[in-house]
This record gives structure tokens, C-alpha cells and sequence, in this order.
């Protein structure tokens, strides 16, 4: 039997972004088992959301700064 290597995950900083916020809403571990195309469009909107609103702080907290 053939043992197959999973690939190693270069994440962009938007990618990282979406994982972080997948686990922080208690859905990583369905992620790690179905995959992003497992989710409900409930679950991936809410995720988008979230990636939107975190965003949008940081591009305003980086005007403020500047």
C-alpha cells in the first residue's frame, strides 16, 4: 500500500487569515476533515465576513498610524 505525503501548504497572509478565523469559530477540525468544499455556504460566508471586518480595521488602524 502506497502512503501518499501530504503537500507541503505555502499560505499567503489571506490564506493564513482564513484558516486562523476557521479555527477561531470552532471549524478547523471539520476543515481538516472534509476540506473548504465541505463547509455550508453559511459557514463560508461567515468566515468572509469575519476576513472582511479584520480588513477593514487593519487598513484603517494603518491610516491612523500613518
Amino acid at each position: 500500500m502506497k502512503v501518499k505525503k501530504k503537500k507541503d501548504l505555502i499560505l499567503t497572509p489571506e490564506d493564513a487569515m482564513k484558516y486562523e478565523i476557521a479555527n477561531e469559530l470552532g471549524l478547523g477540525e471539520k476543515l481538516s476533515q472534509v476540506g473548504w468544499g465541505g463547509l455550508t455556504a453559511e459557514e463560508t460566508g461567515r468566515i468572509g465576513g469575519l476576513i472582511t471586518r479584520k480588513k477593514r480595521s487593519l487598513s484603517q488602524s494603518s491610516t491612523i498610524t500613518q
